[in-house]
């Protein structure tokens, strides 16, 4: 709220939308299976469409006819918030500053946008000697440009990572975990009931301590271009893993096969 302030917003809002991102988005993914080209977990392409829901929702209540986002023009983020936008507000303004001419210019990369942060005081996580952007939600956090553009360089390594450690940091021992499903949703994690988002944060904890969750990849964009990303997504891996093995007792193989050709 203070960045906010300080940045010049006449008004500011946080919107707490975690237990429906968990409920509505990552749960019902989960019983699909789907991983993006059968790695990714889509932590953050799922929570773009609620973050436009949220923003549009806000919008309504002051009066506000225009939506802005700061992805850049060769990302996903601006077509999945342009779309979601759309979707739902069809008459909705959207201001895409990447996208503008006069703002390219003066911003011709993250450097640039680095230092005008810095001569004005604007908190960001990017510096200068580690100019990569994350993103950041309960399910993950996404790593990516900057020098993880360089496929010489080790991503795992680059990293600073905020939900794991390392495997080779984490305990020489095995650490058990039961979860309990009903209707294939997760409610239980070691025998307490729970919430959506609080199996996630339990399961982020466990499995973040144990090593769990990291990727490194190379992904073929929406635009038509190849992009690198580094993930860490502890939770839900678990949460994969876990669900898996239920359907493997559970489904039989025809709806297995059925259900994979049509998953994302």
């Amino acid at each position: 709220m203070q960045k906010a302030r300080d940045a010049g917003a006449v008004s500011a809002r946080i919107v707490d939308a975690r237990e429906e991102l968990c409920r509505d988005f990552a749960f019902p993914v989960l019983q699909w299976q789907a991983r993006y080209e059968q790695i990714y977990l889509l932590g953050t392409s799922i929570a773009r469409p609620l973050i436009s829901k949220a923003c549009l929702g806000v919008a309504r209540e002051v009066g506000a006819d225009a939506y802005a986002h700061g992805a850049t023009g060769k990302g996903n983020d601006q077509c999945r918030f342009q779309l979601a936008a759309e979707a739902l507000d069809p008459t909705v303004q959207v201001i895409a500053p990447w996208r503008i001419a006069r703002f390219r210019e003066k911003f011709p990369g993250r450097t640039a946008m680095i230092e005008y942060c810095q001569e004005r005081n604007i908190p960001v996580k990017a510096t200068t000697s580690k100019p990569y952007s994350s993103d950041e939600n309960c399910l993950h956090i996404s790593y990516e440009a900057g020098r993880l553009e360089d496929l010489s360089v080790n991503g795992v390594e680059l990293v600073e990572f905020g939900m794991t450690v390392s495997p080779q940091q984490a305990p020489d021992k095995a650490e058990p975990v039961t979860i309990s499903f009903e209707s294939g949703v997760p409610v239980m994690v070691n025998g307490t009931a729970c919430g959506p988002l609080e199996v996630v944060e339990k399961l982020n904890a466990i499995g973040g301590r144990n090593g769990v969750g990291r990727i490194d990849m190379v992904e073929n964009r929406f635009v038509g271009m190849k992009s690198r990303g580094v993930y860490e997504a502890p939770g839900m891996t678990v949460l994969y893993e876990a669900y898996r093995t239920l359907e493997q007792i559970t489904l039989d193989r025809d709806l297995v096969h059925f259900r994979d050709r049509l998953a994302p």
